[in-house]
C-alpha cells in the first residue's frame, strides 16, 4: 500500500494546455512581451512632457544600435569599435531620401536599414578574415574615416560638408489632433521600431542562425567541424548588426533634425560599446538598460553639478567622472552586466523558499 501510494504521488500531473503552449512556443512568448512592451511604452510616453519624450526617443535609437552591437559582440563574438559609422550611414541615407527624393518616413527608414545592412555585409567580408585586435583596429578606422567623407570636396555639395544636412521633421498625423506634440510622435515611432527590432532579434537568437553564432563564438574550429559555415555566419552577424545601426541612424536624423559628421565621432561608437557592456553582452534587455544609462547619465550629472553651484571647469568633468564610477561599479558588482544582476536578484526569493528551514 505504501509503495503504491508513493508511486501515485510521484506521477507527474498533466500540464494545462495554455501553459504547455506558453512553454513550447518561443514565438508566442515573444509576441506577448512585444505587445506588453508597446502598451507600457504608450502609457509611459503620455505621462511625460515634451523634453522627456525627446529623451525617450533618444533612448530608443540608442537601444536599437546597442541591441545590434549586442548580437554582433555578445552572440557571435566579434568586436566592433566602429558602429558609429553605420549610424552615420543610416542618418545620411534618411536625410537624403527625405530632403532630396521626398520619400515617406517609414520607407526611408526601411531603405536606410537595407543600405546599411548591405554595407555591413561588405565590412563583414573583411572582418571574417580578421581576429581580435586586428578586427577592433579595422572597425576603429571605419569609425574615424567614414563620417569624415561628408567633408570631402567631391561629396561636400551632396552631404553638406561639416555642417551636414538639415532634416525637416515630419509632423504628426492630423488624426491625432493639431496640438499633438511632435516629440511624443517621434517617441512613438522610435518605440515601435525598438519593439520590432527586439522582437526580431529575440527570434533570431533562438533560430538556427543564432545557434550557429553561439557555436562560432565559443570555438570556430569546432563549429566548422560541426558543419557551420563560419565566415558566412560572421558576415550575417555583421549585416544584422549594421542594419540595426542604420535604423538607429535614421531615427537619429528624424529626432535631432540633423545629419552632420560631428554627431558621429568615435565617442558615439565607444558609447554604444559601453552601453552593451553595461547592460550585459548577449542580452537584449541589457541593451535597453545600457542605452538608458548612456543617454540619461550625462544630463543627470550635469544638472546635479549645476544645482550644486560648482564652477564650470569642475562640473564640465562631472559627467565623465560619474560615467567612470558607474562603469566600475557595474563591473565590480555585476560582472555579467546589469541584466545578469537583475537575474541574480530575481533568483534570491526562489533560493530562500527552496532552502530548508533551520530549527
Amino acid at each position: 500500500m505504501t509503495a503504491t501510494k508513493t508511486h501515485e504521488d510521484a506521477e507527474v500531473k498533466p500540464v494545462p494546455a495554455p501553459l504547455r503552449w506558453w512553454r513550447g512556443s518561443t514565438l508566442l512568448r515573444h509576441v506577448f512581451w512585444a505587445v506588453l512592451g508597446l502598451v507600457a511604452f504608450y502609457f509611459l510616453s503620455i505621462s511625460l512632457d515634451a523634453f522627456d519624450n525627446l529623451q525617450l526617443a533618444q533612448i530608443c535609437y540608442m537601444a536599437i544600435a546597442t541591441a545590434g552591437l549586442t548580437v554582433l559582440s555578445g552572440l557571435s563574438g566579434q568586436i566592433s569599435l566602429g558602429h558609429g559609422a553605420f549610424v552615420a550611414v543610416g542618418a545620411y541615407s534618411v536625410a537624403l531620401l527625405l530632403e532630396h527624393l521626398h520619400w515617406p518616413l517609414w520607407t526611408a527608414l526601411i531603405a536606410a536599414t537595407v543600405i546599411t545592412a548591405a554595407l555591413g555585409a561588405l565590412v563583414g567580408v573583411a572582418a571574417a578574415r580578421l581576429r581580435g585586435p586586428y578586427l577592433a583596429g579595422a572597425t576603429l578606422a571605419l569609425a574615424v574615416g567614414l563620417p569624415s567623407l561628408a567633408d570631402y570636396h567631391g561629396l561636400r555639395d551632396l552631404l553638406g560638408g561639416a555642417n551636414g544636412l538639415i532634416v525637416t521633421p515630419e509632423p504628426p498625423p492630423l488624426s491625432l489632433g493639431e496640438s499633438f506634440p511632435l516629440e511624443r510622435w517621434q517617441a512613438w515611432i522610435g518605440g515601435l521600431c525598438l519593439v520590432i527590432v527586439l522582437f526580431l532579434l529575440a527570434n533570431l537568437a533562438r533560430s538556427r542562425l543564432g545557434r550557429n553564432m553561439r557555436f562560432v563564438r565559443e570555438d570556430e574550429d569546432a563549429a566548422a567541424l560541426s558543419g557551420v559555415h563560419v565566415a558566412r555566419t560572421q558576415i550575417l552577424a555583421f549585416c544584422v548588426s549594421a542594419g540595426c545601426a542604420g535604423l538607429a541612424g535614421g531615427l537619429f536624423a528624424m529626432v535631432n533634425n540633423l545629419a552632420a559628421p560631428g554627431a558621429f565621432t568615435l565617442t558615439l561608437s565607444l558609447s554604444l560599446l559601453t552601453a552593451a557592456v553595461l547592460g550585459g553582452l548577449g542580452s537584449l534587455a541589457g541593451a535597453v538598460y545600457g542605452a538608458v544609462i548612456v543617454t540619461l547619465l550625462p544630463n543627470w550629472s550635469t544638472n546635479l553639478a549645476q544645482s550644486a553651484n560648482l564652477p564650470q571647469a569642475v562640473y564640465a568633468n562631472i559627467p565623465l567622472v560619474l560615467y567612470g564610477v558607474v562603469l566600475i561599479a557595474v563591473i565590480v558588482l555585476f560582472p555579467g552586466g546589469i541584466q545578469a544582476g537583475v537575474r541574480r536578484l530575481g533568483r534570491l526569493p526562489v533560493r530562500r523558499r527552496s532552502s530548508p528551514e533551520q530549527p
